[in-house]
């Protein structure tokens, strides 16, 4: 919206994505952070209270009493922030923006569906309709990057990291569509699987949608592309600001959120990060450039998946189920070894650091 203004010389600061980057950061951040304690108010007024994760998988006594009336849903806030910062900031007649605004407010919408149902008594919504709806969008979203003519033949590549050229050209349009949609869901999912302790998912996709702001800007400069091997995308450019407005909103939950924190964004904040993160990725081809940039998403999905799958073989080998962590996802798997909340946050946010430089990295070892 304010870039019209660069219309008039001396307005044309407006015209640069770094200064409406920043602007859209500062504007994230500032709506979070001053409209947190209201609302935090609201959600308790409203009872939005959301029943702990560990509720019935574990002994009661070693439930977190102290988060038992923390209120949840406070993804709203953080949603409803970069949509606002992404309307003033960026070129709204760009069709990427347009797109990236719908898939997250279409994420936050399922989001917030199962978690309206863990509030009046419910379970969430089942898994397979939750999965099928996160499809729907994911499929979506996926095929509207593909058709836009700015994409070009990029839509038919498949890069590898660390590798100059595309490991494949000319992949079946419909192929690329299942992968990058799976993809999309997946970052969805583990963002939302990592979402745990007070801090600890906010500041791993404050690091992840910095690291891909990066990436996009990139892509959305010729020559930028050209020199580093990577795709162009003709108006990624503009999907910086969109990252930025992330950023700053993360920044701001942190106020509210770090331990002990006095909300959580629950389902319908991330699974919207989630799915936002993925369809970067997948617009300027870096989809397995997100899995080590993501790694600590990547580990503690992974975790969940091996420590489900070996309780169920060896329940159906030996009658009762073993585990391999002591608790899943794997955030809990320390806790359980002794280490502090703030210590497991600090420490998985510093392995996101780590895992985001070898991201990084992948520019310029190819």
């Amino acid at each position: 919206m304010l870039y019209w203004l660069s219309e008039y010389e001396k307005l044309r600061i407006f015209k640069y994505l770094s200064f409406r980057s920043a602007g859209a950061a500062f504007t994230a951040m500032m709506i979070v952070i001053l409209l947190g304690p209201m609302m935090v108010r609201k959600l308790k007024k409203f009872a939005f209270i959301a029943p702990q994760r560990l509720q019935g998988l574990v002994p009661d006594e070693e439930l977190d009493l102290s988060k038992a009336k923390t209120p949840s849903m406070g993804g709203l806030l953080i949603i409803g922030a970069i949509i606002v910062s992404s309307i003033l900031w960026t070129q709204l007649h760009n069709p990427l923006v347009i797109l990236f605004l719908g898939n997250m407010g279409a994420y936050c919408a399922i989001g917030f569906y199962d978690d309206y149902q863990k509030v009046v008594g419910g379970d969430g919504i089942s898994g397979k309709l939750k999965l099928a709806l996160q499809l729907l969008v994911g499929v979506s979203s996926v095929y509207f990057v593909t058709s836009l003519p700015d994409i070009g033949e990029h839509a038919q590549e498949f890069m590898v990291p660390f590798l100059k050229k595309p490991l494949f050209v000319g992949v079946p349009i419909w192929l690329m569509v299942i992968f990058s949609s799976v993809v999309v869901v997946g970052s969805s999912n583990a963002v939302n699987l990592t979402d745990g302790l007070d801090g600890l998912a906010t500041g791993c996709v404050f690091i992840c949608t910095a690291t891909f702001v990066v990436f996009a800007y990139l892509s959305g400069n010729f020559k930028y592309a050209d020199y580093l091997n990577i795709p162009f995308i003709s108006g990624a450019g503009e999907v910086c600001v969109f990252g930025a407005a992330i950023m700053g909103a993360c920044i701001g939950f942190l106020w509210h959120n770090c331990h002990p924190a006095t909300m959580f964004m629950g389902d319908t904040g991330s699974l919207a990060l989630g799915g936002s993160i993925g369809l970067i990725a997948v617009l300027v081809k870096q989809e397995f450039t997100l899995v080590i940039v993501g790694g600590v998403f990547v580990l503690e999905t992974l975790s969940v998946i091996l420590q489900t799958s070996w309780f169920k073989y060896t329940r159906r080998k030996y009658g009762a189920g073993r585990r391999i962590f002591l608790m899943a996802p794997i955030h809990h798997h320390f806790q359980k070894k002794g280490w502090t909340e703030t210590q497991v946050v600090i420490r998985f946010w510093i392995m996101a650091l780590v895992f985001a430089g070898i991201g990084l990295a992948t520019l310029k070892i190819r």
